[in-house]
């Protein structure tokens, strides 16, 4: 399967368009900003991890943090990502951390899995209400980003392929015909 189809799948799986979406077609050759250097420092990745797994955490299959999606972030964000959506980014970044310590009084780290939840879906309940009002073509919140990034790093690594979905490492013939039993697994391949 060739990337830009493997991608149209991600897409439709992930229920709408990815965003920079464009830009990964065009593989990914972004000059990053300055800025964007922070992301790779040790305690962004772990900053970036422990919101990762708050999204998509640990369950009967491994979450976030386990399949190494806070060190994926930051990839992604320098090579794929506009200079625009990349200040976007970190400046939401940076509001996490502030609402973490205004609210709670203590690092977005610090705080328990109860308290990180309710910080982010309270988040992501600002960024639909801005999202229902922003032009179709105008930088996406900085939340999209977040999770697009947390889902796509999570099912295309090998334990989110591997654990969260089904998968066979030599698929076998076509049968469009397969029994669906509600809860089955997605197939990863």
């Amino acid at each position: 399967m060739e990337r830009r189809e493997a991608l149209k799948r991600l897409t439709l799986l992930f229920g709408g368009a990815i965003i920079g979406g464009q830009l990964f077609l065009e593989g990914c050759a972004r000059k990053a900003s300055a800025d964007v250097a922070t992301l790779f420092e040790e305690e962004q990745i772990a900053f970036l991890a422990e919101i990762a797994e708050t999204i998509l955490p640990k369950t009967s299959t491994p979450g976030a943090k386990e399949a190494g999606v806070g060190a994926f972030i930051p990839v992604m964000v320098r090579d794929c990502y506009t200079d625009e959506e990349q200040k976007v980014f970190l400046e939401g970044l940076q509001h996490i951390r502030d609402r973490s310590e205004k609210e709670y009084k203590n690092a977005f780290e610090k705080l328990t899995a109860e308290q990180r939840n309710k910080l982010l879906v309270a988040i992501d309940g600002e960024r639909a209400e801005q999202e229902k009002s922003r032009p179709a073509d105008g930088v996406h919140h900085y939340f999209s980003m977040l999770r697009q990034l947390t889902l796509l790093g999570f099912f295309s690594s090998e334990l989110g392929a591997t654990q969260a979905l089904r998968y066979v490492a030599i698929p076998g013939k076509y049968d469009g015909n397969l029994d669906y039993k509600k809860g089955d697994k997605a197939w990863a391949t």
